[in-house]
């Protein structure tokens, strides 16, 4: 990725309501090749989405969970591909509030589901229901809940640090 257009992604993920014609003086670029790597970027897959990141609980969730899911060390690459597909047409039919279901590692877990939720007992039928539709194949579901309503946050849900970060990477790639 060339630097202009690491700085276009940047803007972008820290604002992407802008017109080409601000990017383009927020990059200093024309504003037809701004629209020209916008496009480039959209073709090759850096950008997946334009989006908002809402202000969960005045929407009505009050609750962000991260689920850290163990599956059976049993299954086959096979039954995992068949799982993953399963939960993908299931999560469409009822969604619960899941934003991400990712494969990873650490903490002896497999995955990890970020699903939201209106209230505990919400949270609980997306539990049951995991449970239920998974049981086969998850051996532990464990779960750490985010009262998103409290008032005081640490650092706010933001992808602003990291499109200064992209800006960084950028740097120490050509040091």
């Amino acid at each position: 990725m060339k630097e202009i257009e690491r700085k276009l992604l940047s803007e972008l993920i820290k604002n992407s309501r802008r017109s080409d014609r601000e990017l383009s003086k927020a990059i200093g670029a024309s504003q037809p090749t701004t629209t020209r790597l916008r496009s480039k970027l959209e073709k090759e897959g850096y950008i997946k989405e334009y989006t908002i990141i809402p202000n969960f609980s005045k929407i009505g969730y009050s609750i962000m969970a991260l689920n850290f899911v163990k599956l059976d060390p049993k299954l086959t690459q096979k039954e995992i591909e068949a799982f993953r597909h399963a939960h993908e047409n299931a999560i469409g039919k009822n969604p619960f509030g899941v934003v991400l279901i990712q494969r990873g590692m650490g903490l002896g877990y497999d995955a990890v589901i970020i699903s939201f939720h209106q209230n505990y007992a919400s949270y609980d039928m997306f539990r049951r229901n995991a449970k239920n539709n998974m049981d086969a194949s998850i051996v532990e579901l464990n779960t750490f809940l985010i009262n998103l309503e409290e008032e005081r946050s640490t650092l706010p849900f933001t992808f602003a640090f990291l499109a200064m970060e992209l800006l960084k990477l950028n740097s120490k790639i050509t040091e």
